[in-house]
């Protein structure tokens, strides 16, 4: 089944194409990741699929419903989440307080958020669990602004997991993380829950190729090529894209 499908996903800015006849299919329970050099057009491709931007022409489908001309937060309570190159945090709340904050919000608590933060044990219960599944039980009450990058970035993961989303969109999410705490992001990503589905958006090729079992090649708002981490791994066209440069646009 597929989760997640775009149907000939066109954007344009004036003569600037950056997403051009883009089909592209994630199967459920994928660990599914879209690379490209510089300038290929792969920011532009998610705010395509989060409802960020609106397209020029084409379709997003999530579970083959049509999503298209949904706003983002419709997207995310269809089952769609994401995570962001610079993180979305909470500074001055815990780990624990902002997990809680997105449970609360999932089970639509409203203004009784806090209240139940403070009473409700299953909502406690299950934020303490997130942060344990994602390396933050050693700064459960710690303000996040004082976490080190790296447990920021796992906390950014937390919060998405939190929310139960049926497909999650990661956008780099070593970036920025110093050489020291990525080994903890790669365990993190590697131990996200197989029922939902990934497509991971990364220039770093030690993640791409230890997390995905299906690479898509973006290049100029097309896709380029696709196929499992060996075939593109070993394909002369996609050396000769990377020939040289291996950041994001």
């Amino acid at each position: 089944m597929i989760a997640l499908e775009t149907i000939g996903l066109e954007k344009r800015f004036g003569g600037i194409v950056p997403t051009n006849d883009v089909n592209l299919r994630v199967r459920e329970g994928a660990r599914h990741a879209l690379i490209g050099p510089n300038g290929a057009g792969k920011t532009t491709l998610i705010n395509l699929l989060t409802g960020v931007l609106k397209p020029s022409r084409g379709q997003v489908k999530l579970g083959g419903a049509d999503i298209t001309s949904l706003k983002p937060h419709q997207r995310v309570a269809r089952g769609i989440s994401r995570t962001f190159q610079i993180n979305q945090l909470f500074g001055d709340l815990s780990p624990l307080e902002s997990i809680a904050l997105v449970i609360g919000e999932r089970e639509k608590l409203g203004t009784e958020i806090w209240r139940a933060f403070g009473t409700d044990e299953k909502i406690v219960a299950e934020a303490v669990a997130l942060a344990k599944q994602f390396g933050l039980a050693d700064v459960l009450n710690e303000s996040t602004s004082s976490l080190p990058y790296g447990k920021q970035r796992q906390l950014e993961i937390a919060l998405a997991i939190a929310g139960k989303p049926r497909v999650l969109l990661l956008d780099e999410p070593a970036a920025g993380v110093p050489e020291t705490e990525r080994h903890e992001i790669l365990e993190t990503v590697a131990a996200l829950p197989k029922d939902v589905t990934v497509l991971l958006i990364e220039h770093d090729m030690d993640i791409v190729f230890g997390f995905a079992d299906r690479i898509s090649v973006l290049v100029e708002g097309k896709l380029f090529v696709e196929g499992e981490p060996k075939e593109i791994e070993n394909d002369p066209r996609v050396r000769a894209v990377y020939l040289g440069e291996r950041s994001d646009d």
